[in-house]
């Protein structure tokens, strides 16, 4: 039985792309140029680098970004706030977590969004960065650390995610169920693949997990 959800955060809670259209506002190209451009890379499964080394080779993103904060300090520039959530986001967590299960929010992010997240005072029981714990996802050790905050068994736990690579096969690595979540671009294009069958669950958004879980589709373990 599942008594613990876990959820990812880029494109699983937040929808990212007011994030990626300041990002091409900032460096000069069209806005759909750049979402065309890290679709590709989803696509090909290359990472978000890859973009901005194609959108502006030889660019340097950390120097970028500094840049980018003296410029404008009290904007929100690479980051995001409780206006960027899904609409499905606080309703479903509010639902499953009257239903009982553990809600917790652990994905791979910078520093900065620890704050963020709390300030958005979601219906959730903790909250976690992998900025906070040292570790990014696909690692194992990101998933020691999602068990050891959950307080239960690795099979007592679904991990949802927007991505086969980052979320649902290291999840299952490591002994929890996954579900994959069809939403941004690498949800849509990793749903289509054949490993997607090894998913517990695929969901076309967070109110289709609610219905799931209520009428026991989540396949039994082994």
């Amino acid at each position: 039985m599942v008594r613990a959800l876990v959820f990812d955060v880029g494109e699983t809670l937040v929808d990212e792309t007011r994030i990626w259209s300041r990002w091409a506002d900032r460096l000069g190209v069209p806005r759909l140029t750049m979402l065309g451009v890290l679709g590709g890379m989803a696509a090909l499964d290359r990472s978000y680098g890859d973009a901005f080394e194609l959108l502006r080779p030889g660019l340097d993103v950390e120097a970028e970004l500094a840049a980018w904060r003296r410029d404008d300090p009290s904007g929100l520039r690479e980051n995001f706030d409780a206006a960027d959530l899904y609409p499905d986001v606080r309703r479903s967590l509010t639902d499953l977590r009257e239903a009982g299960y553990r809600i917790i929010v652990a994905g791979n992010q910078p520093p900065q969004a620890a704050a963020t997240l709390a300030a958005m005072d979601l219906p959730a029981h903790a909250v976690h960065t992998s900025a906070e714990w040292g570790v990014e996802k696909p690692d194992p050790a990101f998933f020691d650390r999602v068990v050891a905050v959950s307080g239960q068994d690795p099979d007592e736990i679904l991990y949802v995610g927007d991505r086969l690579d980052n979320d649902v096969l290291p999840a299952q690595r490591a002994g929890l169920r996954a579900a994959l979540l069809r939403r941004g671009p690498w949800g849509h294009l990793h749903a289509v693949r054949p490993e997607a069958a090894v998913a517990d669950l695929v969901l076309d958004g967070l109110d289709d997990l609610v219905v799931a879980l209520a009428e026991g589709r989540l396949h039994p373990v082994g």
